[in-house]
């Protein structure tokens, strides 16, 4: 039986992203993702509205002496957008472990930012073992409960009007994206092109609704998983930081240093995507870190 597979759809522009496609069978649809490299691997897991495009200036440098590998979350990028699936932060999480525990990795440094955090986080609690470092880009693993601006803009897209603007209007690419720039320079027409056509119709913008709602909707389980941090207290752990993010607040990167004021911190001048606008130096703040934690 031949095994299925994701191919590259053909407006991907192959000098922003060269990777070959992989795809891994989830009970919820397949999942897309980058591999590339040998090496100790590094896995970057993506938040919303984005997919492993979103690290391949990452994945470039990186993959020369690491195995990068990338994985597209179910509803994202090119991975498959199946209707009937739950879309939370946690069915996420399940399909990130069962990729995960498939490629059978160890010694990873694991790389989240955003929804990417708290999916990404759940795998290193339940795997303390396999993972060595942790990078943390403009992210949480706690209930928003008291950021009170999130959860009431979370609040109301768990409402008919909320839903609509994602699924009809591309609320999520077309507006919350171009907000999560500090320079709108860096967010140029091609760079928009690969993040709207992944999600060109109202069916495929279902997992960012869902991750809207998950704001205000997944808080017992993100203070679960908050519950348990003294799991990554061994961990090496480093807060890549874009401080001029409009989307998130700052107070996060606070709780992160509070609790764990052992990490390495690097803030930068960048907004929310900080791995699109200052590529080089999230590059090279990762790369130096590995080297020091050999």
């Amino acid at each position: 039986m031949e095994k299925p597979s994701i191919k590259t759809p053909p407006w991907i522009d192959k000098i922003f992203y060269p990777f070959t496609p992989h795809t891994f069978a989830t009970e919820n649809g397949l999942m897309h993702y980058v591999d590339e490299g040998k090496g100790d691997p590094i896995v970057f897991v993506h938040g919303t509205p984005t997919w492993s495009f979103v690290w391949r200036q990452q994945i470039k440098s990186l993959s020369r002496n690491y195995r990068c590998i990338a994985p597209d979350h179910v509803g994202f990028g090119l991975s498959e957008k199946p209707t009937e699936f739950a879309y939370t932060p946690e069915a996420h999480a399940q399909n990130l472990e069962q990729l995960l525990e498939s490629l059978n990795l160890s010694k990873i440094t694991l790389v989240v930012h955003d929804f990417g955090g708290p999916i990404g986080l759940s795998y290193a609690l339940k795997c303390p073992d396999k993972i060595k470092n942790v990078v943390v880009l403009n992210t949480w693993m706690w209930s928003l409960e008291g950021e009170k601006k999130i959860t009431k803009i979370s609040g109301f897209m768990n409402s008919g009007i909320g839903k609509f603007l994602y699924q009809r209007l591309a609320f999520s690419p077309r507006v919350l994206l171009p907000q999560g720039y500090h320079e709108s320079k860096h967010f140029t027409k091609d760079i928009k092109q690969h993040y709207l056509k992944p999600l060109s119709s109202s069916s495929a913008r279902l997992g960012t609704w869902h991750f809207a709602v998950a704001l205000k909707e997944s808080g017992t389980w993100f203070d679960q998983l908050w519950a348990q941090r003294e799991k990554l207290r061994h961990l090496n752990m480093l807060l890549i930081w874009g401080e001029k993010d409009k989307l998130l607040p700052l107070s996060l990167l606070e709780q992160w240093e509070q609790h764990f004021p052992e990490a390495k911190v690097v803030r930068v001048k960048a907004g929310h995507f900080l791995q699109e606008e200052k590529g080089s130096e999230v590059t090279a703040a990762i790369k130096e870190f590995v080297l020091e934690n050999l």
